[in-house]
């Protein structure tokens, strides 16, 4: 039984309530409010009484916020509505209402909880689950950073996102990854960037930059956005940095930085295993030393130009390329030399050739070029006097300067052959046949 005593103390006890208590006319007017919506959004109950509740919302929360009180208005009770208000710091504060309207005194009444560390720890869980499953379903680098660019815009403002990352030899930084809110390039001013993100690294810690020092285009504009570095560490290793860039006028918070913080490291580990996954997939397909496609990526390409050409009725050629007495390089000169000249053999190789035909080197001393869309067999003909004459030019090593020559035997699709084996064996063999005549015309 509450006694007189007991109800006139009764708006005393409201306001020990952790939660608040919100009393709304029909107009959306601040009738009353207890004490905890200081605690909550940091305005005193005089300075929200006679206000619209609907001032205080965020922005992007107002319409749904608007059918809701429509809702309960029209007498259906609410439990579990959940919106965003913000703070008189300018924060965002999540809050969870049970509401129901009394049509005797035409006022809505609810209870407000702040959710906001709920909604921060579950954020933190969602985004360190869509990390994880990005860096598993991502086929490259470049997929993988697209995904955490949303993920990331999930959590704070970002107006732009780029990667710097480390060079595992040099340490040098470096930067992959650089898009806009909408995906498109964003230009950086990459010195100073590059010294913002190493002053992050070296401290260990998120670096906060509230200028727009990092983007030439930005600073002509008086664009006043946030920029913040925030160091990537995997496995106590750090592999490079993010850098976020806000809105004009939006700032980073130190809640901010700590959700970042917690997923930073998720963030790192996906990043790093997707690099050494690259990695790995380069040795397997691209030689080392000359960084040309090897023989395995070399057979997997010329099968797709053969599809090509069986459907769209075209021709292949195949060169074969062979350099003359390579090992005599070796013997007298060392490997080392041997390496460079293989080095710009490759290089003037790739000279010689359109972007779409592919330089491989098979091992050795042994390079292949395929050319797709051959008009005529005098075509690929023109091509290999062309890489003759390229690779008989002098090639000036650290020691001395070299002169070598190419052998080269020719395959024609479908003049030599119809199967990949057949093609390949057409080409070797003509290789060794104009080897063989160079040397009876040396005699």
């Amino acid at each position: 039984m509450v006694t007189t005593a007991h109800a006139d103390r009764l708006p005393s006890f409201v306001d020990l309530l952790l939660d608040a208590v919100f009393l709304v006319d029909g107009g959306g007017r601040i009738v009353h409010v207890s004490a905890a919506c200081e605690r909550m959004l940091g305005y005193t109950q005089q300075e929200m009484i006679g206000r619209e509740l609907f001032e205080f919302l965020v922005p992007e929360d107002r319409a749904r916020t608007v059918e809701e009180a429509g809702e309960i208005v029209a007498g259906r009770s609410r439990i579990g509505f959940e919106n965003r208000y913000v703070h008189k710091d300018g924060r965002h504060v999540h809050l969870m209402w049970s509401a129901r309207w009394s049509e005797r005194d035409r006022l809505r009444i609810g209870v407000a909880r702040d959710v906001t560390e709920l909604k921060h720890v579950e954020a933190i869980q969602r985004a360190t689950y869509a990390i994880s499953e990005a860096a598993h379903e991502a086929e490259d680098l470049d997929v993988l950073l697209r995904a955490i660019h949303r993920i990331i815009a999930g959590l704070v403002p970002v107006a732009g996102l780029a990667l710097a990352t480390c060079d595992r030899r040099t340490r040098k930084l470096s930067f992959s990854y650089q898009r806009d809110c909408h995906g498109k390039p964003m230009a950086l001013h990459e010195p100073v960037a590059c010294d913002f993100c190493a002053q992050a690294i070296c401290g260990g810690r998120p670096m906060h930059l509230r200028e727009a020092a990092l983007s030439g285009a930005a600073a002509q504009s008086g664009d006043d956005g946030s920029w913040l570095a925030m160091p990537l560490i995997a496995q106590h290793d750090t592999i490079g940095a993010l850098v976020l860039k806000s809105d004009p006028g939006i700032h980073y918070s130190d809640k901010d930085k700590e959700l970042l913080h917690f997923v930073s490291e998720q963030i790192a580990i996906a990043i790093d295993r997707a690099q050494l996954k690259a990695d790995l997939l380069r040795a397997a397909r691209y030689d080392e030393l000359t960084g040309l496609p090897n023989r395995r990526l070399f057979n997997d390409r010329i099968q797709s130009v053969v599809a090509r050409c069986v459907r769209n009725q075209t021709r292949l050629a195949v060169l074969y390329i062979d350099l003359d007495d390579f090992k005599q390089v070796n013997d007298s000169l060392g490997h080392a030399n041997g390496d460079l000249l293989l080095q710009e053999v490759a290089r003037r190789l790739q000279r010689c050739v359109r972007g779409t035909d592919t330089v491989a080197r098979l091992g050795g001393d042994e390079f292949v070029v395929l050319l797709e869309d051959v008009h005529t067999p005098e075509d690929a003909r023109g091509v290999a006097d062309k890489i003759r004459e390229a690779v008989s030019h002098p090639i000036d090593l650290d020691t001395c300067v070299l002169r070598t020559q190419a052998s080269i035997g020719i395959a024609v699709y479908p003049e030599h052959g119809q199967e990949v084996e057949r093609i390949l064996q057409h080409a070797d063999a003509a290789m060794y046949a104009d080897k063989r005549n160079k040397s009876l015309q040396s005699m």
